[in-house]
């Protein structure tokens, strides 16, 4: 389908809804608590917290401060299911109890892929086990500046000038997330193993969310749902999602709790943030000549094309890191060496650092997706950021895990400030006082956002 036949009525402006959601989040005693299954759930934000540390303390200081919500970085989505579920359980837990010691309210939103990838039904029952059930469950996976828009229930991805149904995308085959179906009452379906049938859940359509009397029908429409029901939200442009928020608070104001997976677009409506203009480069790049260093481990073809153009770029310098290489621990180590050494060396001479992981999707380490792989050559990348002794210009990860790796392990991040987007979906973090660079800001590229021809163009005004 192409974008020019989704043939929508203009969608509600940002106008009266939105400003009923500001006067609600105002009034409202809940913050908003993000749980984040890769760091790029950042991606539509401002001005907001992400803490890598979810210890009571750390939970319960994030609970005072002001503002409508934060981001707790679990990097789920790099763990099995098993592992997903326990750091969500302890997570819950930590959030009961920084609760209790804050006297503060919170209500949990988890941050999935807008292209279905992650741990929705082990996630989600985790947390229910821990917090109770909730009123509804509400699947919202919208993300504009991505081009993944849901209508008539299912969820589409733009390629060029087309929609695609998310489940005719290389996504859907993902070697640990993969499924078969784009309509998402049936994807509900197939990822609960049958345990919530594709009839039984509602949703909200765009013809409801355009009404004049949108709010007040999402309002009944949610109030009315049997205890634990889960609901599909349609949208396509901010405005659905602005009437839809409004209903929502309306909602919870009743006293009603509701447990949401959603992408990045609702989070920012959900905090009330407006949206601002794009990061100039010298809000994200160090002063002087010298070169930036790019470490990119995701393995789609979005991230290969992208990689590609960027080395075409007069001053960059591209570093294979071979996941042959990285198979066994010696030549691991020595390979390691090699491209720090070669990282370092760029950087000294004031050319940009491009650091990847080899592209083939067979290795000696297995499939690319397959989770201990993916374990092996974030570890290797990380490994490479600790060694490289020269501060860059300026710090872009490609790909989520990678992301959240170098931040974390890498840089030694427990708490970041999301200061705007360098790129549409493309965060930019200021790192805190105990990283290995203070105050550096990384710039966090999702493996699935951007044109071919993104990333040169963001390094060429570096």
């Amino acid at each position: 389908m192409h974008r020019s036949e989704l043939d929508r009525p203009p969608a509600p402006s940002a106008g009266g809804d939105f400003v009923q959601v500001r006067r609600l989040l105002g009034e409202s005693r809940l913050k908003a608590v993000v749980l984040d299954d890769d760091p790029t759930g950042t991606q539509t934000v401002h001005g907001v917290d992400v803490l890598a540390d979810w210890s009571v303390p750390a939970l319960a200081e994030a609970l005072m401060k002001p503002g409508p919500c934060f981001f707790v970085l679990t990097n789920s989505r790099s763990m099995d299911a098993a592992r997903a579920g326990a750091v969500n359980r302890e997570i819950a837990s930590n959030l009961l109890a920084a609760a209790r010691q804050t006297g503060k309210e919170f209500t949990v939103v988890s941050r999935g892929d807008s292209t279905l990838r992650g741990h929705f039904a082990a996630e989600l029952s985790a947390l229910g086990e821990v917090l109770g059930p909730a009123d509804a469950t509400i699947v919202i996976p919208a993300f504009f500046e991505g081009g993944r828009h849901t209508f008539g229930n299912v969820h589409y991805v733009a390629e060029g000038d087309l929609l695609v149904p998310v489940a005719d995308t290389e996504f859907a085959r993902d070697r640990t997330f993969g499924y078969a179906k784009s309509d998402l009452t049936e994807w509900i379906e197939e990822k609960t193993g049958g345990a919530v049938r594709a009839p039984e859940v509602a949703s909200v359509d765009l013809g409801t969310l355009r009404r004049p009397d949108g709010a007040a029908r999402v309002l009944s429409l949610l109030i009315g749902l049997r205890r634990g029901a889960h609901l599909v939200v349609n949208a396509a442009a901010y405005g659905d999602l602005e009437v839809f928020v409004h209903g929502l608070l309306l909602a919870e104001a009743t006293g009603r709790r509701y447990l949401l997976r959603t992408a990045a677009s609702f989070v920012r409506v959900r905090a009330g943030l407006e949206a601002r203009p794009l990061l100039a480069p010298s809000e994200f790049c160090g002063p002087g000549p010298g070169g930036g260093l790019v470490i990119a481990g995701s393995y789609t073809r979005k991230t290969t094309a992208q990689l590609e153009s960027l080395l075409t770029l007069p001053g960059t310098e591209g570093i294979e890191v071979s996941v042959d290489a990285l198979a066994k621990a010696d030549t691991r180590a020595r390979e390691i060496r090699r491209a720090a050494a070669a990282a370092s060396h760029a950087l000294g001479a004031g050319r940009h650092a491009v650091v990847y992981s080899s592209r083939g999707t067979e290795s000696a380490l297995g499939a690319a997706g397959d989770l201990g792989a993916g374990e092996v050559v974030s570890a290797a990348l990380v490994a490479i950021a600790r060694t490289i002794p020269v501060r860059p210009r300026f710090l872009i990860t490609k790909g989520g895990i990678t992301s959240s790796d170098v931040a974390t392990r890498g840089l030694g991040m427990r708490i970041a400030r999301v200061v705007g987007q360098a790129a549409p979906g493309v965060p930019v973090w200021e790192m805190g006082d105990e990283t290995r660079f203070p105050g550096i800001r990384l710039v966090v590229w999702p493996g699935n956002v951007g044109g071919p021809d993104a990333l040169r163009d963001l390094l060429r005004l570096a």
